[in-house]
């Protein structure tokens, strides 16, 4: 398999978010909001688009079943440092990029404004604990890991890869697409065989759940794990993997994703101010130490 370390930038998105604010456009809320992009990054002649174009190309050359398995190998063991939740909180915010024009906001208030809509919607407390932390997996940027392996909208390796998929014409340079064990509607799997059993592509999704599916309830454990698998939770294209509990169980991955995009506002929560409800509501679901 080519090395992605051949190209000069494996990064090429402006910031993070910019993936997050494509899908404001790709899935708007309201029609409203789909009449006035504006609203959210608006680079010039196009720019943002063709950094997205580019981080879609390289995340659908390189997610791989292999290189998936690869990932699991060498995150999932949780050796690489071990932080206190609070500590773990500092460290990502290091991933801040002053080139943001949506938002100056940390990740900390980033979390936050997702948590507190929930919060105000009166939603349970480990729902609003999963909005807390739903995007702590990206902590992986900050070992190394390229942009195309973090974010971006997950789908499974294994199978064919669905034309619901965005950009799908950049899964001809994947190499699984010509794998006839691997390029098949159901590929290694079975009909209906359930998500629990099929390899999704390699990203913070997936890095957190396994960091925190002993500690939450499996809805929450659905939310955080599936929050990126736009090709199925907008787009119904993986049905014929699904189990009747996944259907289920993605009521809770619909619910949650509206505080997952639209919940950003100008105003920054006051992190002093609601630092000890979530002390407390971490410490009821968390163990004292996180291992990464």
């Amino acid at each position: 398999m080519n090395k992605p370390d051949q190209f000069v930038n494996n990064n090429p998105l402006q910031n993070l978010e910019d993936w997050e604010n494509d899908l404001k456009e790709r899935y708007p809320q309201t029609e409203e909001e789909s009449d006035n992009k504006d609203g959210y990054r608006n680079y010039s002649n196009g720019s943002r688009q063709d950094t997205v174009r580019e981080f879609y190309r390289l995340n659908h050359q390189y997610q791989t079943y292999d290189f998936v398995q690869q990932k699991e190998q060498e995150f999932l063991q949780f050796n690489k440092q071990e932080m206190g939740f609070w500590e773990a909180v500092d460290f990502l915010n290091t991933l801040v990029d002053d080139s943001d024009p949506d938002t100056d906001l940390d990740q900390l208030q980033h979390l936050l404004q997702t948590s507190e809509a929930i919060r105000a919607d009166g939603h349970p407390d480990w729902f609003v604990l999963t909005g807390f932390i739903h995007d702590f997996g990206k902590v992986l940027c900050l070992f190394g890991e390229p942009q195309w392996a973090v974010v971006g909208d997950t789908f499974p390796v294994g199978c064919q890869f669905s034309d619901k998929i965005v950009f799908p014409e950049f899964f001809e340079n994947n190499p699984d697409s010509k794998n006839s064990e691997f390029n098949s509607k159901y590929g290694v799997y079975s009909p209906n065989c359930g998500l629990d059993l099929v390899k999704m592509s390699w990203g913070h999704d997936e890095y957190l759940y396994q960091m925190v599916k002993d500690y939450l309830p499996e809805p929450a454990l659905y939310m955080i794990r599936y929050h990126s698998f736009y090709p199925q939770h907008k787009e119904n294209a993986y049905d014929h993997l699904m189990s009747q509990h996944d259907h289920n169980m993605f009521d809770w991955v619909k619910k949650f994703n509206p505080y997952d995009l639209y919940s950003k506002v100008p105003t920054p929560p006051n992190a002093k101010e609601l630092r000890p409800y979530y002390e407390d509501l971490v410490a009821k679901y968390l163990p004292a130490k996180l291992k990464f």
